[in-house]
């Protein structure tokens, strides 16, 4: 069987988007992380259409899981909110400056970015306890929450370093619209290291907000066309349906675990990506 093959090629598609909508929604990546390299390196789509059908993507996984998480207590809107205004503006610049730069370049940009991202994760301590006390700016804001704990119990959380995190977010966001990767792994890390916010409430806030940074991106490419409906419509039914499919998972998942899907398969595909930028094979 070959990917030549319009039905091997569509099944292909399908698989991955659904691979990339569940490993993104347990881990707040967005699914780009994986669902770009694959549609460059597995499927040969050109590096542009593919982050552009990636942004669309991006969007359905964030309406999916977001809902859910919602309505389960996890994420802390208020945050999300507030951090969104960062992500936005660096997304519009983001993806105006994406157009014009080769693949080559943006693969290794990709790489390098991803197994960075992968790097600080797995170096988090173990024993770092969560914030005793917020710093003004969270007071101010209103920005500590609670998240659902064991046998109904309410898990309360403290938030420190908020400008660290909303300049975090700006980078983010640029990220975003340049590689079409959600800036989920670096919303995580921001706010998972910075801001010293749990880890399933920083996954679960990340989801939310993808969304919006994506949709800022994703209108630059379709202005470009760069976004292929043909494409893209398939991807957005897989990954949607992966993502609601990860959203169950994630209340019964251990985030030690989650820590160390996100470092494996974060890396694993920086490297790929990183060797087919510099190979000049994409």
């Amino acid at each position: 069987m070959s990917l030549h093959d319009p039905l091997v090629f569509l099944a292909t598609l399908v698989g991955v988007a659904l691979a990339a909508g569940c490993l993104g929604s347990l881990t707040g990546l967005g699914g780009g992380v994986v669902l770009t390299p694959a549609l460059t390196l597995l499927l040969g789509v050109d590096l542009h259409y593919a982050i552009g059908t990636t942004l669309v993507s991006v969007i359905a996984t964030s309406s999916g899981a977001a809902s859910a998480y919602v309505r389960e207590g996890f994420t802390n809107i208020r945050i999300a909110m507030l951090l969104e205004v960062a992500t936005t503006v660096g997304a519009l610049a983001g993806a105006a400056l994406g157009a014009y730069v080769s693949p080559r370049a943006l693969a290794v940009v990709f790489g390098v970015v991803l197994l960075h991202s992968a790097w600080l994760s797995s170096r988090r301590p173990k024993h770092l306890a969560p914030a005793e006390r917020s710093d003004r700016l969270a007071v101010r804001l209103g920005l500590d929450g609670s998240y659902p704990g064991p046998e109904g119990s309410a898990i309360h959380y403290h938030v420190r370093r908020v400008g660290a995190g909303f300049a975090a977010m700006l980078g983010a966001g640029a990220l975003s619209g340049l590689l079409g990767i959600g800036s989920g792994a670096l919303k995580v890390i921001a706010m998972d290291r910075a801001m010293r916010i749990p880890f399933k409430v920083s996954t679960t806030t990340s989801n939310f907000m993808i969304g919006v940074t994506a949709a800022a991106s994703a209108g630059v490419y379709l202005r470009r066309g760069y976004i292929d409906p043909l494409l893209a419509g398939p991807v957005m039914l897989g990954v949607l349906a992966g993502s609601l499919a990860g959203a169950r998972m994630l209340a019964r998942a251990n985030s030690a675990v989650l820590r160390v899907v996100f470092a494996v398969a974060v890396g694993l595909l920086a490297l790929e990506m990183i060797s087919s930028g510099l190979r000049g094979t994409l």
